[in-house]
């Protein structure tokens, strides 16, 4: 959603602007081509391949400022900034989810389509791998976890079956990962890989990508300068959710209590909602089937 995002942000030549999930850099290209000399760009990934790659950028364009960490503390990103005159944001996106190169390569180990080791972590730094988690996890949690992040309805049963499964053998692969999840469900969902939400599930846990973006939506309104814009992409529903309800929170304002003498003011909206939500088109679609669970969701930063 490239042309849709550069639409939203309205970037303006001697803007601050922040990719808060830098992923190989398309949109923090296509962003910096609208910046002028001035400009600045922040960018954002706890993925060290993908840090690799901005810091690559970085060291042909000195406009570019590049964060290793993960975007709920661009807070304290910003603070290390105030020296150079940095303390707000004229356009930040958030491109939620995991990217198509974490995806695509079998070494990371979030895709059942190709065996690979079973990690899942954006951060591979950082925290116990998805095969780590789930060599100690209790029944009961691996089956809190796959129904709360994937809405998965065979939880129970496919938790009994990894808790089983993992008796006999580690389970430290992809492929055995997603054979014990197809073997566990006796239903198949129409033109859907069985093991698709396990997977997501699990991934979401591990890199507590919900926590993210519930800390980082906050601390990034935070920081916006009025007139400001924050553009969202998400993916699935889960994420959706907490981006249209936090937006539609914000711009209605929190009502006092009952009864309570406050002025208008003092519960007045934060931001505005910048049109509906945008899918991706159906020629990107046409090129990109991953684009067509992509979500758009914009506001803009009242005065």
């Amino acid at each position: 959603m490239l042309d849709e995002v550069l639409s939203a942000l309205t970037v303006s030549p001697g803007d601050v602007c922040a990719d808060l999930t830098f992923g190989r850099g398309g949109h923090s290209r296509a962003i910096l081509s609208q910046l002028g000399p001035t400009g600045r760009l922040i960018v954002v990934d706890r993925d060290p391949e993908a840090i690799a790659e901005a810091e690559a950028l970085a060291a042909t364009d000195s406009r570019v400022h590049v964060a290793d960490t993960p975007f709920s503390r661009i807070k304290g990103v910003l603070s290390g900034l105030e020296a150079e005159g940095v303390d707000q944001l004229d356009a930040v996106l958030l491109d939620l989810g995991v990217s198509s190169p974490q995806l695509d390569d079998a070494h990371r180990g979030f895709s059942f389509r190709a065996d690979g080791p079973l990690d899942m972590r954006m951060d591979p730094r950082s925290g116990p791998s998805a095969s780590e988690w789930l060599a100690v996890a209790g029944e009961e949690e691996i089956a809190r976890i796959l129904w709360t992040f994937g809405e998965e309805r065979y939880s129970r049963r496919i938790a009994r079956a990894i808790v089983t499964s993992r008796q006999q053998q580690m389970i430290t692969t992809t492929a055995r990962l997603s054979d014990i999840v197809r073997k566990a469900i006796p239903r198949w969902e129409r033109s859907k890989d069985p093991a698709t939400r396990s997977f997501q599930a699990i991934r979401i846990f591990i890199n507590r990508e919900l926590e993210e973006v519930e800390t980082g939506l906050s601390d990034v309104v935070s920081l916006l300068a009025p007139g400001g814009r924050l553009a969202v992409i998400s993916f699935h529903s889960l994420e959706d959710r907490i981006v249209k309800r936090f937006f539609r929170r914000l711009a209605q304002g929190e009502a006092p209590p009952p009864g309570l003498p406050l002025l208008p003011t003092e519960w007045s909206p934060v931001v505005r909602l910048m049109g509906r939500a945008q899918r991706a088109s159906a020629v990107e679609c046409s090129k990109n089937p991953r684009a067509r669970s992509a979500i758009l969701r914009v506001v803009e930063r009242l005065p």
